[in-house]
């Protein structure tokens, strides 16, 4: 059992579905939609696992279940024993934003460009699908508690269901110590409030499929636990000092107790930090129990993948150098246990890499793998631990303008600064130097070995991958592709449209969210999944459709409107549409109907062209006087039919002042075409 001290945290609001109010439609007809937005996919989830991926800070694997017997963290152990404990798995980059980017991604920080704690990692892949993005996709509900990203703040709404649950970044002062024994119980503590908030969250979807992420702080500095942590351990455990630390990361320094300049920490002082990471270490472990045991009394265990890792490594004295952020083996090895339900506990030597735990979890929980990700599904290995596997991982670190790629393999690490290793290299052999204290990539005799290992590091990670990876089937298809061609685009929409009212269905799927209704509803979910495939042998989905098709997505797009809640999968499903609407070619120019129509106090107009010109617009009184003139410029050959593209009137003549209502007139001049067209303007 986990150590628990009771208590309350502050827990997110219960996420509820949202209903679609009734609205009346200007054209005689009247339709209430009130059913849930989300669709209810247990059908096509039934077998899937749910996922509990936690990840702790600055954790390396000092841990009982990596044979280290001095370590108080039964939980993670006991995890382990059920699940696979890999023994070398590796970050890709040795810092928390560059490496949880680097896993919430599946990319590299080569593609993600991300190598600083300061970058803004979705304006630098506006266009990335996350791991839970993946999985909401595919029908999950999507959560997140604590520090997921390196900015506890952080949110993306296309990855979360709903807002992140996280507290406000604390800001340490000058005169906080590295480290204090605390009498307080574990929830006044942030990741005791962390546990409280995902034991309350897990009660309130456990009827949900689910992808729930939680980060824990600890045993991130300063070393603040309750004082049960701290009588865990006798100080004298950490006499094994090598040295002490000359020159700790200016981030230590900050620390009141830490002598400031380039003044060593001596070995008492070393010895203190040591003693407080062991005894932050022991209390997110006792958090993490209390998560474990809540999955199992709400009898969700047997049902859910388990994730737990580190974001990188940790110097806790090695090289003379506390931290992260160098290319040696403390600062890149991470933890890593992944328990799949009903498989064989056990543990393996291949070489791992954070990168890989996205492609696991869908394998896992058989979902598609995107094409687009760097990593390989650790499947065959959790399966048979002594699978051939890669030949390498790999690393980076960026320290000012120089570049230093990093390899792993079985015996050895090769480390290269500057641009082929133009500033100096690298090399450790753990046969017989498993503490890298001594580089021997300048020795004569490995001059042949050194060239090696340098055509290995520059062929990069697909260089590394096994000859044969296995890879799990997937059977399953999407739910949004209703006709089962492997890619979702205009057919599915069309097959949607084509079923709307009717109470016998040829294709079973158009019902997307199981209310019973084929409508507007249906459609928009399949909308939003525009273009998603499950099959690398699929169609291509060409966000195109053909001239005369214009006028059915038209009027998909009117109803959407009318029933547009506001929601991410609405505001999705109406930007596919209105991107189909954009770019299709018209076969002739021609002035359409203003929307919405009537008014207030704005309105669209919108028009086509069949090849390009000037376009203006002019506006009339019914005695024929000028009221305004919206002079749209030169406009490409296209539709321009949508709020991003249509010509916008605000209601308001020449000199600003809003217009009566009344039955106005607006002419398009484009080119030499030349057409008018009535309105109708209530107010």
């Amino acid at each position: 059992m986990a150590k628990t001290n009771g208590g309350k945290g502050n827990f997110s609001r219960p996420f509820t579905r949202r209903t679609f109010l009734s609205r009346s439609l200007k054209a005689g007809a009247a339709a209430a939609f009130t059913t849930g937005l989300l669709p209810n996919l247990k059908a096509e989830t039934a077998g899937r696992y749910n996922v509990l991926f936690i990840m702790a800070d600055d954790l390396r694997p000092l841990l009982g279940c990596y044979g280290h017997a001095e370590m108080h963290t039964p939980n993670i152990d006991a995890l382990a024993e059920r699940g696979t404990l890999f023994n070398r798995a590796y970050c890709q980059y040795p810092l928390c934003n560059p490496s949880r980017v680097s896993m919430m991604t599946g990319l590299r920080p080569e593609t993600t460009g991300v190598y600083g704690n300061t970058v803004a990692w979705r304006e630098a892949l506006p266009e990335a699908v996350t791991l839970p993005q993946h999985f909401k996709t595919h029908g999950y509900h999507t959560r997140s508690v604590g520090k997921i990203a390196h900015d506890a703040t952080w949110d993306d709404p296309p990855s979360w269901s709903t807002p992140i649950w996280s507290q406000r970044s604390i800001t340490f002062k000058a005169i906080t110590p590295s480290w204090q024994i605390l009498d307080v119980p574990d929830d006044e503590l942030r990741d005791g409030k962390i546990a409280n908030a995902t034991i309350e969250i897990l009660t309130q979807i456990k009827d949900q499929q689910f992808f729930l992420a939680v980060g824990f702080h600890k045993p991130h500095l300063p070393y603040n636990a309750p004082r049960k942590y701290y009588d865990l351990y006798d100080i004298e455990t950490f006499t094994d000092v090598s040295s002490v630390i000359p020159h700790p990361l200016n981030d230590v320094r900050a620390y009141a107790d830490i002598p400031e300049g380039n003044a060593p920490i001596s070995e008492g002082k070393t010895l203190e930090l040591m003693h407080g990471y062991a005894a932050s270490t022991s209390y997110m472990d006792a958090q993490l129990g209390r998560v474990l045991d809540q999955l199992e009394t709400l009898g969700l265990t047997e049902n859910t993948v388990i994730v737990f890792c580190g974001d990188h490594g940790f110097h806790l004295g090695e090289h003379s150098t506390w931290r992260k952020n160098t290319l040696f083996e403390v600062s890149l090895r991470s933890p890593l246990i992944i328990s799949v339900p009903e498989q064989r506990p056990n543990e393996t030597d291949a070489l791992a890499e954070l990168v890989d735990i996205y492609p696991t979890l869908c394998d896992a929980c058989h979902l598609p793998v995107p094409a687009e990700l760097e990593g390989l599904s650790l499947t065959p290995v959790i399966e048979k631990p002594g699978h051939p596997w890669k030949s390498a991982a790999f690393s980076q670190l960026l320290g000012g303008d120089t570049k230093r790629c990093s390899m792993r393999t079985d015996r050895y690490r090769y480390t290269e600064w500057g641009n082929s290793g133009n500033r100096s290299r690298e090399l450790y052999d753990y046969n017989t130097d498993p503490d890298e204290t001594v580089n021997i990539a300048d020795h004569p005799e490995n001059a042949e070995l050194i060239a090696q290992l340098s055509e290995q590091l520059h062929a990069g990670w697909q260089g590394a991958l096994p000859d044969t990876p296995e890879r799990i089937s997937v059977s399953q298809t999407l739910p949004w592709d209703i006709n089962d061609d492997g890619v979702v685009d205009i057919h599915d929409l069309i097959l949607v449209s084509n079923s709307f009212g009717m109470e016998t269905l040829e294709h079973p799927k158009v019902d997307v969210n199981k209310d019973g209704n084929i409508d507007i509803i249906d459609l928009l979910l399949v909308a939003a999944h525009f273009g998603e495939s499950n099959s690398p042998a699929a169609p291509p989905a060409h966000l195109t459709i053909r001239p005369k098709q214009l006028g059915i997505v038209e009027k998909w797009l009117t109803e959407a409107r009318l029933v547009d809640d506001g929601s991410d999968i609405f505001r999705q499903g109406i930007a596919t549409l209105e991107h189909l609407i954009d770019t299709t070619g018209p076969l002739e120019t021609a002035l359409l109907p203003n929307y919405p129509n009537p008014f207030n106090p704005e309105t669209w107009i919108p028009y086509d062209l069949a090849e390009d010109a000037d376009v203006h617009i002019d506006i009339y009184n019914l005695k024929g006087e000028s009221i305004r003139r919206l002079s749209v410029g030169f406009q490409p050959a296209g539709t321009y039919r949508t709020r991003s593209h249509a010509a916008y009137w605000d209601g308001r003549n020449a000199i600003g002042e809003p217009v009566a209502s009344g039955i106005y007139f607006y002419t398009l001049q484009a080119g030499r075409f030349k057409t008018t067209r009535q309105m109708v303007i209530l107010k």
